[in-house]
């Protein structure tokens, strides 16, 4: 299992990046904060995938971000310069899909409450479960509406993601439907990043947004994405890869790297997303990346020589 504990290598030479890439086929790549902020392709990215790719490399885009579905995630890959099919992406509603499908064996007459966007609608939909709640948006809720929450007996489980459209009225319908103890729902969290990067700073994350329902069920969700054990066996069971030959990218210490350690992979760590170089070699840090490096786009640097 690769080192949690030992200081990670900075790497900051072509040749010590050419030494890198020699020790890996396949390179697991979180998305925001090491690909693109927003919208915006970080600067050398581009080349470096197309470097990669012409020297055998296999790219597997593992995102905690569930706002998107596969197939609109390869609409926006390819918007940004970036080839991508379905295959190559490994989002958190996408795991969440698959482990309610195949892991609960979620009961085709029972749906699924979602706090969240299209993403998680999407993938559900892919493998035959149907959902509702994601499009209560822009709904003013009152004293008076209480009466109008009521329990639903077709709602098999509450899944949680980032939802820009978070309001009160899809939290106490979440919380009246995982409170019925007879109902006994799953409640799910496609993730816990507590924050997401952005081009102009960090902002609250799926983590954060869900706090409301943990605290007032005083129940812990069951949390699909990266660092957690769902995310590996969906991950694992989807791909054949060989861990000595692996290597996660990331941005941030408690989910990235916390990834690739739990799955027995070697980590690098870049600086354009959430964590920072001096997290990272703090003594008093559990978890360490095995590498540093300032950005992924570095790598570039390899193919112009």
């Amino acid at each position: 299992m690769p080192s949690t504990t030992t200081v990670p290598q900075k790497l900051t030479t072509v040749d010590q990046y050419k030494t890198f890439l020699d020790k890996y086929d396949t390179f697991l790549l979180d998305c925001d904060g090491v690909l693109w902020h927003g919208s915006h392709v970080l600067d050398g990215i581009l080349d470096t995938v197309k470097f990669l790719r012409e020297n055998g490399k296999q790219l597997v885009f593992v995102t905690n971000n569930s706002t998107l579905s596969r197939k609109n995630y390869v609409k926006k890959f390819e918007k940004l310069g970036i080839h991508a099919s379905e295959k190559d992406i490994f989002s958190s509603s996408f795991a969440t899909a698959v482990y309610l499908r195949n892991i609960l064996n979620f009961p085709k007459d029972k749906r699924v409450f979602v706090i969240g966007e299209s993403g998680i609608v999407d993938e559900l939909k892919e493998v035959g479960i149907e959902t509702c709640g994601a499009s209560d948006t822009g709904v003013v809720m009152a004293h008076g509406d209480f009466g109008s929450i009521e329990q639903d007996p077709t709602i098999g489980a509450v899944v949680c993601g980032f939802d820009i459209n978070i309001n009160y009225r899809k939290l106490a319908k979440a919380f009246t439907y995982l409170n019925n103890k007879e109902q006994n729902a799953h409640f799910i969290l496609t993730n816990d990043d507590s924050t997401f990067p952005a081009p102009n700073g960090v902002f609250p994350g799926t983590g954060s947004l869900c706090q409301p329902l943990v605290a007032a069920l005083k129940r812990q969700p069951m949390v699909m994405g990266k660092p957690n054990q769902p995310m590996l066996d969906c991950f694992f069971s989807n791909y054949h890869t060989d861990p000595a030959r692996t290597c996660m990218v990331g941005d941030r210490l408690d989910t990235d790297i916390a990834f690739g350690a739990n799955g027995n992979i070697a980590t690098l760590m870049v600086l354009t997303g959430v964590s920072t170089e001096e997290e990272a070699v703090d003594p008093n840090q559990p978890i360490k990346p095995s590498y540093i490096i300032e950005s992924f786009g570095e790598f570039a640097k390899v193919g112009q020589e």
